[in-house]
């Protein structure tokens, strides 16, 4: 089925280009870089014109008859004859009817005049294409310029182009004439009967799925059951391709999603970034960053609280455990070397100080009990502290202390003058984020991360063959 609505649409495009290729399919001709390449075809023009209704122009028709009578004539009697002339006169009044009247206007073919009455008055090298036709079919100038060269020129260049003329009726919808539904109304039948056997197993298969409803799940089929708007039918093609495996439309969809999705994230990331932003600088200019650090006691009743956990003493109590159980060990040198340093100074201004550092193997006296003394105060405070959080009385000491400094943060966050500051100084920085991050946005940046996401799905998948290859490696082995 896929085979033959690719068939279908095969036909189609060619009914929809034929008007316009006609030249083409008539002629068999093809002009590059000024060079003219012949193409052998088959006769399309004498299969598909009937299905057009497409007929030979009168005029034009019997203008190249009234041609190939010439010629018969000449050859019979010579291009002296009085019979040539009464041609070569009918010849030219038919040409200057045809230049007047434009048989060529019907077929929206205007340019092909244009071009005939610009090649003959270029042979002729007249002014004016009547004068060109004029001169051309006169008994003088077939004789001066030689009748087989003239009348070569005008079958080479002239006549294909008269030729390419037709005649096309209105059809009783008022339109312009057209059988191919007589070719297409088979496909659309064949289509319809399975749509219908299709969408009723759907319907059947799937509890709850209506027949309509699985009409509207193979929605993308109705455009091969309509007999209009028929180049729709590239959706329901181009799916049934896929699904079929005859053709691989995975490179071709992410390219053309990855292009979408690029253009639309872009602006989409920027959108959310920036009205996220601005939602932040609203909130912190109407105060509600400082109501939520400080919320009294009403606003503690209405406040819903999800896990009956105060997050702001829990974190203050994790950062306290992670300073004291963590940090400090590490950094303890550091601080007994500032101890240190500074006792160091404080001893180093006592009057007998001096003396004694003056006094024989008493030089680093001074420097060797100051460094005594830092390490047994950092320890004594350090193991102070350690104590006081596994002791109860401690740890509920260090919970008022957490407490407290909760309340006088939020006592200070309260002041009009630190309030203030602290949200002209959020707005500022987060106008300057904006400005600075957001705006730098670009398609290139989404695109490299779609080229990210791609690969890593990539890797997952192969990770994921690579697995399902190796299980039944296994399966397979405890089977021997």
């Amino acid at each position: 089925m896929a085979a033959l609505a690719a068939l279908n649409f095969g036909l189609v495009l060619f009914d929809l280009t034929y008007i316009s290729m006609r030249d083409f399919w008539l002629r068999g001709t093809v002009q590059i870089m000024n060079v003219t390449i012949q193409v052998p075809l088959p006769p399309i023009t004498d299969w598909y014109d009937p299905i057009k209704g497409i007929e030979p122009y009168r005029d034009t028709q019997i203008y190249l008859d009234t041609v190939d009578q010439l010629k018969r004539q000449v050859a019979r009697t010579g291009l002296e004859s009085e019979a040539v002339a009464v041609l070569l006169a009918d010849l030219r009044d038919r040409s200057i009817a045809m230049i007047e009247d434009n048989p060529f206007l019907v077929a929206n073919k205007t340019g092909t005049l244009e071009k005939i009455k610009n090649r003959l008055r270029e042979h002729v090298g007249a002014e004016s294409s009547k004068e060109a036709f004029e001169l051309f079919w006169t008994q003088t100038y077939l004789t001066r310029e030689g009748w087989e060269e003239s009348i070569g020129y005008f079958d080479q260049r002239i006549r294909p182009l008269i030729a390419t003329n037709y005649y096309r009726p209105l059809g009783e919808n008022g339109e312009l004439y057209s059988n191919f539904w007589a070719i297409d109304a088979p496909f659309v039948f064949l289509f319809l009967a399975e749509f219908l056997a299709r969408t009723f197993y759907i319907s059947r298969k799937h509890n709850g799925v209506s027949w309509i409803d699985a009409m509207l799940w193979r929605w993308y089929d109705i455009p091969l059951l309509l007999p209009f708007w028929r180049w729709l039918r590239i959706i329901p093609v181009t799916l049934r391709l896929d699904h079929s495996g005859l053709v691989d439309m995975n490179r071709i969809r992410s390219q053309a999603s990855q292009g979408l999705v690029a253009s639309i994230a872009e602006d989409l990331t920027e959108l959310v970034a920036i009205r996220t932003i601005n939602q932040l600088q609203s909130a912190v200019e109407q105060g509600t960053l400082t109501r939520l650090l400080t919320r009294n006691e009403a606003e503690r009743r209405s406040y819903i609280d999800l896990n009956n956990v105060n997050e702001a003493e829990a974190v203050t109590n994790l950062l306290m455990q992670m300073l004291i159980y963590r940090v400090l060990p590490k950094v303890k040198p550091d601080i007994d070397a500032i101890v240190s340093h500074n006792l160091q100074g404080v001893v180093g201004q006592l009057p007998g100080a001096q003396l004694v550092n003056q006094l024989p193997g008493m030089d680093q006296f001074s420097t060797q009990v100051t460094d005594q003394v830092s390490a047994q105060i950092t320890q004594s405070i350090y193991e102070a502290v350690v104590r006081g959080l596994e002791d109860p009385v401690g740890a509920e000491l260090v919970g008022r202390l957490v407490q407290s400094f909760s309340e006088a943060l939020g006592t200070e966050f309260q002041s009009q003058r630190t309030s203030d500051e602290l949200q002209t100084l959020l707005v500022d920085f987060l106008e300057e984020f904006k400005v600075n991050y957001i705006a730098r946005l670009n398609q290139e940046d989404v695109e490299t991360l779609l080229d990210q996401t791609r690969e890593l799905r990539q890797q997952i998948s192969a990770q994921g063959q690579a697995q399902v290859v190796a299980r039944d490696r296994t399966s397979l082995a405890s089977s021997d």
